[in-house]
């Protein structure tokens, strides 16, 4: 079976530093990605976990050509995404969406929840009468735990778990068949963030949905990954099905991270 995605030697570059002196006379530069490499099956959850600076959230965002690569290839149902322009691209597009990190930052704060999750459709649907859009964005908003009176608020009255909430309604009202998750939970308590793991993975079943995990915690991707990367310096030191890297992995750097964690639970 073809994978959904298939990646291969992604690579990304930054300028070292920043201002006058960003770049010294040979045009220093730092490796983010380096020659990563993987591919994801449908209806499979592949976590990316490492270390804050490891590379993985600009990995996920060159997934989604929201950073370009300097190279590699990128294909997403057996075409060529990075080869996409304009409307083609925007097509391919709506099949891969993100939820970010920061729940309220990803929120337009001068817009109503209800204008936020169904902007997507006055995007990519723009057959549909304002009127349809809002309903479609009443289901998914209830479908994820807010009731329809959360059209007409701003972002700011939200907590952080209904703030993410809102942002995974906004990625799922397109159907796409891939979504990003980058560091969803992070920014919420561990009460919270066990919540929203949780209705993951119902879409998850509920949907057919496809994720591609970034985080930077075991005990997170333990409950949701069936197969994990490890990344440091830009690059995959080990990959796997989940249960052979929580239980006998093979790199020390992952023997590291598992032994900073004092009990892990099993997915």
């Amino acid at each position: 079976m073809e994978p959904l995605l298939a990646v291969r030697d992604l690579r990304k570059t930054f300028p070292r530093g920043g201002g006058l002196f960003a770049q010294d006379s040979q045009g220093a530069r730092f490796t983010a990605v380096a020659g990563v490499s993987f591919d994801v099956s449908r209806g499979e959850t592949f976590a990316i976990v490492g270390e804050s600076g490891c590379g993985k959230t600009t990995l996920a965002r060159m997934l989604l050509r929201l950073i370009e690569p300097d190279g590699g290839a990128i294909q997403f149902q057996n075409r060529d995404l990075l080869a996409l322009r304009g409307r083609e691209l925007r097509s391919e597009r709506r099949r891969m969406q993100m939820v970010f990190q920061d729940p309220f930052a990803s929120l337009n704060p001068r817009m109503r929840v209800g204008e936020i999750v169904a902007e997507p459709l006055a995007i990519h649907e723009r057959a549909l009468s304002t009127r349809q859009r809002l309903a479609r964005a009443t289901a998914i908003l209830e479908r994820v735990g807010l009731n329809r009176d959360a059209l007409g608020r701003y972002p700011h009255e939200f907590s952080g778990g209904q703030r993410q909430r809102i942002g995974i309604a906004r990625a799922l009202i397109l159907q796409p068949g891939l979504i990003v998750a980058d560091e969803p939970v992070s920014a919420l308590d561990v009460s919270v963030g066990a919540q929203v793991l949780l209705l993951l993975q119902e879409l998850q079943r509920e949907f057919a949905l496809t994720y591609i995990f970034i985080s930077h915690s075991l005990p997170v991707v333990a409950q949701l990954a069936t197969r994990i990367a490890v990344m440091r310096a830009g690059q995959f030191v080990e990959t796997g099905p989940a249960e052979e890297i929580l239980g006998q992995p093979k790199n020390p750097y992952t023997r590291e991270l598992l032994a900073a964690v004092p009990e892990l639970p099993r997915a």
